[in-house]
């Protein structure tokens, strides 16, 4: 019965023990995973719904020969039981979401959608199918921390979220209980508590906690991966809300001058494609043996201004210009502490921000028209 599904321990099982579903496996990360993984020897598939606003309106698919594609939606409950008749995978990555800090607040209804309700029908469906996998791999974001923990001389503290007349006054940086001026610390799942300043950031925690509780009462396991800006080759050039790095570039490469928000000083951790695969391959490759939670990044801080004046230079395009304008829901600083997941999955970043954007500028130049 549904009720006592376990991971099935028989010689069945131990063939599938390399067999992995991506969910959202068609976009930017999933599809580079599925090479990674089937490079290495694994049985993969991808259920994607191939959402114009990341493929376009030629839904342009780049994955291996070997990787069945089924087309659905994570909503669809039908979808997924088709999935599930035909492909019993030992562990499930699961990508699939809406992203977009602006967005989701003007379209919440659609982020909580899919990846929220995404998440539920997904485990209903194995539920419903009698498969418990040994593992899930979550994509999750450090965007649940919020504007994460601050230190203001020896006191440690979570601002509030910066409010809409906050920013209007141009009062960019949390303050400390005192008004002292304050720092923000790199955010570590250990020791920083999550508290979401926008939708798409409460909806990435809630599915941490849908998955944790289900893994928990089946007695599986859950990787889940907190991922910062990712860039490089093979992200969307048409989604507005695919990334800073990518806008960045493709304005620069137009010899715009490239507009920079609040003071410039907004910081970032920007962590290149092939870095954050090795991590999600690592975390399949080994599997939890325990629920785990780990922070993946560059490890590197690094500001707007910086990002922008780099592109710039490597562009010969003008100097970029601070401007106040902002982004509510956006938060000042965000950083992470990699050292855990260096440690759990034997993995470190090997690409550096200097290294990256002239590899992603390359293979933007040789992009159609």
């Amino acid at each position: 019965m549904a009720g006592n599904l376990r991971p099935s321990t028989n010689r069945r099982h131990e063939v599938l023990s390399e067999s992995v579903l991506i969910t959202g496996g068609a976009g930017f990360i999933g599809s580079a995973l599925a090479r990674r993984l089937v490079e290495a020897g694994y049985e993969v598939a991808v259920v994607d719904v191939l959402h114009p606003q990341v493929h376009g309106g030629q839904a342009a698919i780049d994955l291996p020969p070997s990787v069945r594609l089924f087309t659905g939606d994570v909503t669809h409950a039908p979808d997924l039981d088709a999935v599930l008749r035909l492909f019993r995978p030992a562990q499930i990555v699961h990508l699939a979401a809406e992203t977009g800090t602006a967005q989701s607040l003007s379209e919440a209804t659609r982020h909580g959608a899919v990846n929220v309700v995404g998440t539920t029908q997904l485990l209903d469906a194995l539920s419903r199918s009698g498969h418990v996998p040994e593992q899930f791999v979550l994509a999750s974001s450090r965007a649940v921390y919020g504007e994460g923990a601050w230190q203001c001389g020896e006191h440690i503290f979570y601002p509030q979220p910066r409010s809409h007349a906050q920013l209007e006054a141009g009062i960019w940086d949390p303050q400390g209980p005192t008004g002292e001026p304050a720092a923000p610390l790199a955010s570590c799942a250990s020791r920083t508590e999550p508290r979401p300043t926008n939708i798409y950031a409460a909806t990435k925690l809630a599915q941490e906690h849908i998955l944790a509780a289900w893994v928990a009462a089946r007695d599986t396991s859950l990787s889940v991966l907190r991922l910062p800006n990712v860039y490089g080759p093979g992200q969307s050039l048409t989604n507005s809300y695919t990334g800073i790095v990518a806008l960045f570039a493709r304005l620069a490469r137009e010899q715009h001058a490239l507009e920079v928000y609040e003071d410039g000083r907004i910081v970032r951790d920007f962590v290149y494609i092939d870095d954050v695969v090795e991590a999600l391959f690592s975390a399949v490759a080994a599997p939890a043996t325990k629920a785990r939670c780990l922070d993946i990044g560059s490890g590197t801080p690094t500001t707007i201004h910086e990002l922008a004046r780099t592109i710039a230079g490597i562009c010969g395009a003008p100097e970029p210009v601070v401007v106040a304008k902002f982004r509510d829901g956006d938060v000042r600083a965000a950083r992470c502490d990699i050292e855990p997941a260096v440690t759990e999955l034997g993995w470190r970043p090997k690409w550096s921000l200097d290294a990256g954007l002239p590899a992603l500028l390359d293979w933007i130049g040789k992009q159609p028209k």
